[in-house]
């Protein structure tokens, strides 16, 4: 999952993902269940009454499970024209005067003032497409208030290979293609066989040696989706022009910033792929 972000080096990666939110149906293309399951260990009562900022809101599909969750102020950033769409989406969950106060930002997340801080700012699927990701880290950080909580979700290096060696190198030609042929005429037959591989290992009795196959978790995970979140998923990991799967060394090396409260520090494998990460600022 991709949205986005940040600074001019990272304006094309900004357009690119405009193109595809800006051309989905209205309404979030995640469940909430997914939104619940990327923001753990966060939930509701983190959230209730607080002031929180999303850094690289995309079309605000993540946004609008976050206004649920009832904050006192909730702000998302993103340097696409992706806004357009999130502010449709957000208007149609939270009309103005009728609920959250909500604002849809178009600014550079690296650039992105936050004044004092947010009492939770998260960043999901947004860092790992930056040019610099540890700067996307710092402006997370930066968007945090002191005592604060900050949550992101980054690719991971580990777990990954078949994406690495197979996807990647098919995004670096395809990211540089209309966007319509990249998602209709690559997405689209390329994930299929993903799709009928995901459906199967869900079908399949949980044997020992089931798990061992690639990308077995995450299969198991996106398999309750229908076809067209496949092709979703697929169309991002095309479109983008930059893409970084990042090592839990990495992820561990930027949580060891002094700013950080230690003892609140979590790191999490998710679905075999991915790195869920966050803690709180020091006061």
């Amino acid at each position: 999952m991709s949205k986005l972000m940040s600074t001019s080096n990272d304006r094309e990666t900004a357009e690119a993902f405009a193109t595809s939110w800006n051309n989905l149906p209205s309404g979030s293309v995640y469940t909430r269940a997914q939104f619940e399951e990327w923001a753990a260990p966060l939930s509701e009562a983190d959230v209730a009454g607080k002031s929180v900022v999303e850094l690289g809101c995309g079309n605000a599909s993540l946004l609008v499970h976050a206004a649920a969750w009832h904050p006192a102020n909730l702000i998302g950033v993103d340097l696409g024209e992706s806004v357009q769409s999130a502010r449709r989406n957000m208007e149609a969950v939270s009309p103005p005067n009728a609920g959250v106060n909500w604002e849809i930002v178009q600014d550079d997340i690296l650039k992105f003032d936050a004044g004092e801080g947010f009492d939770v700012a998260y960043s999901i699927g947004v860092l790992h497409h930056l040019k610099n990701p540890e700067a996307g880290f710092q402006a997370l950080l930066a968007a945090t208030k002191p005592g604060g909580r900050f949550h992101g979700w980054v690719y991971a290096q580990e777990g990954n290979l078949v994406i690495r060696l197979i996807v990647d190198p098919i995004r670096k030609i395809a990211s540089h293609l209309p966007w319509w042929f990249t998602k209709y005429c690559l997405a689209t037959p390329l994930v299929v066989p993903f799709y009928l591989y995901a459906k199967l290992l869900r079908a399949l009795p949980r044997w020992s040696w089931v798990n061992t196959l690639p990308l077995y978790r995450y299969a198991l995970w996106i398999a309750e989706r229908d076809f067209l979140f496949f092709r979703h998923v697929a169309f991002d990991q095309l479109v983008t022009p930059q893409t970084t799967y990042i090592p839990a060394a990495t992820v561990r090396k930027w949580l060891a910033d002094s700013r950080v409260d230690p003892d609140t520090i979590y790191l999490f494998f998710r679905n075999g792929n991915s790195w869920k990460f966050g803690g709180t600022r020091k006061i």
